[in-house]
């Protein structure tokens, strides 16, 4: 049975890409039995009909899945944020950081429209490369960073997530000429990005894909414990197994070694600061669901 791999799926169809060929194929009702949703990213097989148009017959076991944007197998994540227009948010991308460290995906920080914010670059640099995460600077109107973007992409499945507005498609497009992602303008009255993508879609690059995502600017924390949250943050890790209690949420323990690592520099303060915000959100939703 021929196996391809989904790459855009749109109005209740799946296309899939087999070798160099596309198929629009709709899924098998037994998925629903199973309550079995295919995703954009998923190797499946397929029956292949008339004008390449055939059913999924099976999906692959995932090696990742996102749930918002919904997408399977996906190796590394740019979290692309923009400097200014709009201003750069880092409680947003600590939320977005917390996600990906929990599906298991590389994360690279891609710092967009740098050309208009260089004073402010490089102390987000050094913030991010000391806790561990590699980051980008780029500009579309300069041409900054692309050659070292597309290097990045080579043989990966990628995904471009962040705040609307930022300049994602704007980046792809460059990365992709011809392809003419659809590029949004920031309000300017509400000083924040209009969302432009409508669907998720793998595109080929540089010997894999990459995925333009819908933008967004909010993330929940249903799937989070709060004893887990400190795994999430990257720069915690090292020192919550010396905590003296088990399950310790870092806030006000004795003989808590993230707070003992906060106190000596170990730890920035307002990644610090982030996580607090994120435990008592994740707790006051506890409270209101139970």
């Amino acid at each position: 049975m021929p196996e391809g791999r989904i790459i855009k799926a749109l109005s209740g169809y799946y296309y899939v890409l087999d070798e160099e060929k596309t198929w629009q194929c709709r899924a098998r009702g037994v998925f629903k039995k199973r309550g079995i949703s295919p995703l954009v990213g998923d190797w499946v097989t397929y029956d292949q009909g008339e004008n390449q148009e055939g059913f999924i017959q099976t999906v692959a076991d995932r090696k990742t899945e996102l749930v918002r944007p919904p997408i399977a197998n996906v190796e590394q994540a740019f979290l692309v944020f923009s400097l200014a227009e709009p201003v750069f948010n880092p409680l947003l991308l600590d939320r977005f950081l917390v996600h990906t460290e929990g599906a298991g995906l590389r994360s690279i920080i891609c710092l967009s429209k740098v050309d208009l914010l260089r004073d402010g670059y490089q102390a987000i640099k050094e913030t991010y490369e000391q806790i561990g995460y590699p980051v980008l600077a780029t500009s579309k109107k300069t041409g900054e960073g692309i050659q070292e973007l597309k290097a990045l992409l080579r043989n990966h499945i990628s995904v471009f997530s962040g705040q609307s507005g930022v300049g994602k498609s704007s980046l792809l497009n460059e990365i992709l000429p011809g392809v003419n992602l659809q590029i949004g303008q920031v309000s300017e009255r509400l000083r924040r990005g209009k969302h432009t993508t409508r669907h998720v879609e793998l595109i080929p690059v540089e010997g894999g894909f990459v995925a333009d995502t819908p933008g967004f600017s909010q993330l929940d924390f249903f799937d989070v414990d709060p004893e887990q949250l400190g795994y999430h943050f990257i720069d915690f890790k090292p020192y919550i197994a010396d905590c003296k209690f088990r399950g310790c949420l870092h806030i006000s323990e004795p003989g808590c070694a993230v707070r003992a690592a906060l106190a000596d520099g170990q730890i920035n303060q307002q990644r610090y600061d982030n996580y607090a915000v994120f435990l008592e959100e994740i707790k006051e939703d506890k409270r209101r669901r139970y």
